[in-house]
């Protein structure tokens, strides 16, 4: 079974943002406590596709949620609702990507996910503003043709739409085809973008 793990990288450098996490200590007497789990902050943040659910830690973005969203990320005891440094930076930046004002997302992002859905990730990271591509050329893009059905899967897995854009997937034909968001959604972002008129 493939691993999962988070692979923090910034979202407007191909593999670049690495950052160090400080392992959890713990005292003589606490030895069967287990360690307290890194925080993860969420809020949500009013937006033209409706209410977005943005999460982050201090190792970087950790989801970005459509109201209806149809792959929600698993939740766990270290989330908390709250605010942090780097959901308000995501926040403005989202705000400015719907003006028309950003076309490149300058933040960390930790993913998580299985070492073949990063590389799909990646993939999705190299699509530039305003074009578009169809799954079989994101299959061959990760050197892997004969995975089309395992790219579409990754891509619509993929935690932090938008950032890592994958509305910008689309049919071989040029239909737009399946998004977490919605079609309806799909279609405003490529609208936004330019890649759809």
């Amino acid at each position: 079974m493939p691993s999962t793990a988070a692979t923090p990288f910034e979202s407007g450098q191909p593999g670049g943002g690495h950052f160090t996490l400080r392992p959890s200590t713990s005292s003589p007497s606490s030895k069967s406590i287990p360690p307290h789990p890194m925080h993860i902050f969420y809020r949500h943040i009013e937006s033209p596709l409706g209410a977005l659910l943005i999460a982050a830690s201090d190792a970087g973005l950790h989801a970005i949620e459509f109201p209806e969203s149809r792959h929600q990320v698993k939740r766990s005891a270290a989330w908390q609702t709250g605010d942090h440094p780097l959901l308000q930076t995501a926040a403005l930046q989202l705000d400015e990507y719907f003006r028309g004002q950003r076309r490149h997302f300058e933040l960390p992002l930790t993913p998580q996910g299985t070492a073949f859905q990063q590389r799909v990730w990646q993939a999705l990271r190299a699509i530039p503003y305003g074009q578009t591509r169809s799954y079989a050329q994101l299959a061959e893009a990760i050197d892997q043709p004969s995975a089309t059905r395992a790219v579409g899967a990754a891509n619509g897995r993929n935690p932090l739409p938008i950032v890592i854009p994958c509305h910008r997937v689309i049919g071989a034909d040029g239909t737009l085809t399946g998004f977490a968001g919605g079609l309806s959604a799909k279609m405003f972002l490529l609208r936004l973008e330019g890649a759809l008129l």
